[in-house]
């Protein structure tokens, strides 16, 4: 029996030994991204990542809980603005907070306080593609050791990456639908400013109901 714990707790202090050791060589910065591609614009898409009630209209972890509490800063737009929920063990409790907006990129500041904390930079950057957007959905955070452990257990890639998905799926056709309403809007404006240029009288040309005066006659 002693020769068979013994062997048991080799087996097992190898079977620590190699996770450790494996943890170890984990990348120190876990990068997952999704992408989309959407007929609009950068203007098009960007305020529903830079204005968080906009983002509430797509957020893919909204339905996880429906009755997640969530409480919004006085500001609720641009850089400072943040919110912060609190829900059931499936969204846990947290805090989001937009730190940069730029055309062609917008970041934020991601913490997690339940049901594990972690902290992350969020990001979605706008390439353009033609006449359409190329909308990448990305997260960056520097593992603890304890979360390189977790990675060898966990595909962090596969799980928040389909919520990406998920979301850039919602996402899509909200901005295309405002760069319809975009374009409907210039197009409107267009034609009033080409039927107001139509009625402007041309240059040397009389007024409507005016009289035209006999060009006055040469003496020899």
């Amino acid at each position: 029996m002693k020769k068979v714990l013994l062997g048991v707790g080799a087996v097992l202090g190898l079977t620590v030994v190699g996770v450790l050791g494996a943890a170890a060589m984990q990348p120190e910065v876990m990068h997952i991204e999704r992408s989309a591609t959407f007929a609009a614009a950068p203007q098009d898409i960007g305020p529903y990542a830079s204005d968080l009630k906009l983002w509430a209209e797509w957020n893919p972890w909204k339905d996880l809980d429906p009755a997640m509490a969530i409480t919004y800063h006085t500001t609720t737009a641009g850089p400072g603005a943040w919110y912060s929920w609190t829900g059931n063990e499936k969204v846990g409790n947290g805090k989001m907070t937009v730190l940069t907006v730029a055309d062609d990129k917008i970041t934020h500041d991601l913490e997690f306080f339940e049901p594990w904390q972690s902290k992350s930079t969020i990001s979605f950057t706008f390439a353009p593609e033609g006449e359409s957007t190329k909308v990448t959905w990305a997260m960056d955070e520097t593992l603890p050791f304890t979360g390189k452990v977790m990675s060898l257990f966990m595909d962090m890639d596969a799980m928040l990456g389909a919520d990406f998905e998920k979301g850039l799926t919602k996402l899509k056709p909200l901005a295309e639908g405002a760069a319809s309403t975009r374009k409907d809007g210039e197009a409107a404006s267009q034609a009033a400013a080409d039927a107001a240029a139509a009625a402007l009288p041309v240059e040397g040309a009389p007024l409507d109901g005016a009289p035209v005066e006999a060009a006055p006659a040469t003496t020899p």
